[in-house]
Parts: C-alpha cells; structure tokens; sequence
C-alpha cells in the first residue's frame, strides 16, 4: 500500500460522544414513544438538514409548525443540544495524540455539524484544535455523504487521496472517501479503530 500521508477524522461518534438519547432519555419513559419521535419528527434527516446549513430556528419552526402538539419536545432538542454533548471517547482521543506526537500526518477533521453548534465543541473540546484543518458542513452548506465536501477537503488541504485514510462511524459517509480512492476505517469502537491503524502500519 502508499505510504500514509494524511488521516481525516469525523468527530461524533469517533472522537466526541454525542447522542440526542441524553436528552430524550429524560423526556420519554417508553422506549417505543422515543423511538416514534425519533422515527417521525426529530428525525436523522431533519438534523442533516441543519447540518448542511439551515438555521437552527428555522428548522425548528418547520416541525413546530408541523406538530404543535409536540412543541416542548420539538424545541428541547436544540435548546439543550449541550446536553447531547457526553464528553470525548478518550482512547480515540488518546489515539489521535499519538499519531498528532508523531509528526508524520496531516490530520485533518471532515464532520456533519451546524456551523450554529461547532464553536461549543471548540470551545469543550482543546483536542479539536490539534488538527491542521478541518471542514464543517454547516459552513460549507453541504453535508456528507455528499461527494462535493470530500472534494473539497481534498483540495483545500492538498490531500492525495492515494495516501489518506478515512475514519467514521457511519459506514453510508465512507462510499464517497473509498471512491476518491482513500483507504477507510469503520469506526465501531477504539480498540478496533487502533488494531486496524496498526495493520496499516499507521501506530
């Protein structure tokens, strides 16, 4: 294989432990009834959708609108998004200072995140500022798995695609990655994450 040069990193649920259930575990009582919510309002895709963009408020407005009935539940999700925040999965953390000690990479951040909520994570998070840079979709106003965000990490950071690796929990973002030709890494848990590493001869 080409010698690695630069290792992107997605953040939640790679490095970061973020789960809408902190809050929604403290609203609903019946797994069935959370699940419902998640499945028909709050749902994966409406949150995208601010990920690539759109306002926080506007977004919420439209589901508000939509199902009046479900207004506290709606406007919890952003008014205590911190909540969602459980802290750093540290041995992924402790992994990427490893390869950030080492100065052998470019390490470099691709996430799905509204550019309304990032500066919090900046703020909790000192890790975050160890990457050389980083691409956040809601800056962007696109998202993953959409082909034009990994082009443009490409180009803005002068990745050879040939010689990086891509890490995410969400096996649906690495099609495009694997398609630019990067190696890629499911992330299902830390040490997986660091056994695979070392059979690339990465740690």
């Amino acid at each position: 294989m080409a010698e690695i040069k630069t290792i992107i990193f997605d953040l939640g649920g790679v490095l970061i432990d973020w789960n809408p259930d902190y809050v929604y575990n403290t609203i609903f009582t019946d797994p069935v009834d959370k699940k419902w919510f998640y499945d028909n309002i709050c749902t994966p895709d409406w949150n995208e959708e601010q990920d690539a963009g759109r306002k926080l408020s506007e977004g919420t407005e439209l589901l508000v609108e939509k199902f009046p009935d479900h207004e506290a539940n709606i406007r919890a999700y952003y008014d205590r998004w911190e909540e969602m925040l459980n802290g750093p999965i540290q041995k992924t953390v402790d992994v990427l200072e490893e390869l950030k000690d080492s100065h052998r990479y470019q390490l470099l951040a691709l996430t799905n995140w509204s550019a309304e909520t990032f500066p919090i994570a900046l703020k909790r998070y000192d890790f975050l500022q160890w990457f050389d840079g980083r691409v956040v979709s809601g800056e962007e106003l696109t998202r993953k798995p959409f082909k034009v965000i990994y082009n443009t990490i490409v180009s803005r950071f002068n990745v050879d695609p040939a010689k990086a690796i891509y890490i995410d929990d969400n096996a649906r973002n690495l099609v495009p990655a694997k398609e630019l030709g990067m190696y890629t890494i499911h992330f299902q848990n830390p040490e997986q994450f660091r056994r695979d590493l070392v059979e690339l001869d990465v740690l």
